[in-house]
């Protein structure tokens, strides 16, 4: 019984081996799984090759010192990069006189409606008659959109374009140095305090100036660096001379710029003068020569003249540093 079972099943193989073999050997499916051949298989060599690291391109690299200048505390920095290139006593906190109006531009162009009629009020014009300050020779009364008055704030310095324009913005100008303050904080410039929008020396009863208001070198130059990423603000502080003619909302008004520097160092694009008896006479400026780009701060400088002098120093110094390849 158990040889007819093998018997049985020798013969269904060799019946399913002669019927399969034609099938596999000559019909599309068979020629499909075996193609005709055994299957081969084909190895990939795969490239050792490292990728070239690409070389460092060639910055400014401070070498030595630059030459003497009268200011007390200076810095230079290489906004390309963000390397200061110089500083003395360059996180020494100290007053900052109108050099506080780039946050003041900055703020209001980043917050405010630049098409809005802004209203000159009385508290503008006394900023300027009771502190002694720097003027837009803004008439009370009359209506400037917050774009002219930014011009107004910034080439003549104008102390009453700065309340002006905090009243418009902030609300109120005590709500507007909030916003500065929250501002420097956002921005990391932890050595830095508003109380006024225009950097005017507040002083009390006894004539003695009211503390809170200052920055650094270090901490300047970095919102400086920032606000000319601005396009409105580096159009502005690069303009030597701006006209808003009369309308029928206000008088007509022609502003100088206070910075000389731009009319006599050659690339020179801003910044901001400032002058108080506590800042001494101050200076934020920025040039641009072969594609590079500086910008600096020099704080009680000697006289008006050698801040600028003292300017055209440090950017000389920068501009003829050695171009090397960044260190690691």
């Amino acid at each position: 019984m158990i040889r007819r079972s093998i018997a049985i099943g020798l013969l269904f193989i060799s019946i399913t081996t002669i019927i399969l073999v034609p099938i596999f050997t000559f019909t599309p499916i068979g020629k499909r799984l075996f193609n005709g051949s055994s299957p081969t298989s084909t190895a990939t060599v795969l490239s050792l090759t490292p990728t070239p690291t690409p070389k460092p391109i060639p910055i400014l690299t401070a070498k030595g010192t630059p030459p003497a200048i009268t200011a007390s505390e200076s810095i230079l920095m290489d906004s390309d990069t963000d390397h200061i290139l110089y500083e003395s006593k360059g996180e020494t906190p100290a007053p900052m006189a109108s050099t506080t109006k780039i946050m003041t531009a900055l703020i209001a162009i980043q917050a405010g409606n630049l098409n809005t009629l802004v209203t000159i009020h009385q508290d503008a014009v006394n900023e300027v008659l009771l502190n002694d300050g720097s003027s837009a020779k803004l008439h009370l009364g009359d209506q400037l959109t917050l774009r002219d008055l930014l011009y107004g704030l910034m080439l003549p310095s104008g102390d009453d374009a700065a309340i002006a324009i905090a009243d418009s913005v902030g609300g109120s100008t005590s709500n507007f140095v909030n916003i500065m303050n929250i501002f420097a904080y956002r921005l990391h410039l932890f050595q830095t305090h508003f109380i006024n929008p225009d950097g005017l020396t507040y002083y009390d009863a006894n004539r003695q100036p009211i503390p809170g208001h200052y920055t650094t070198p270090y901490d300047l130059v970095r919102l400086a660096s920032y606000a000319m990423t601005i396009p409105l603000f580096a159009q502005i502080v690069r303009t030597q001379h701006y006209t808003s003619p009369a309308t029928t909302t206000h008088h007509s008004y022609t502003w100088d710029n206070t910075d000389i520097l731009l009319s006599t160092y050659s690339g020179a694009t801003g910044i901001k003068t400032g002058f108080t008896l506590e800042a001494g006479e101050c200076l934020v400026f920025s040039a641009t020569r072969s594609g590079h780009h500086l910008i600096g701060v020099v704080f009680h400088s000697i006289d008006a003249a050698h801040r600028f002098s003292d300017a055209k120093i440090l950017l000389d110094w920068g501009f003829g540093l050695p171009l090397l390849p960044p260190v690691p």
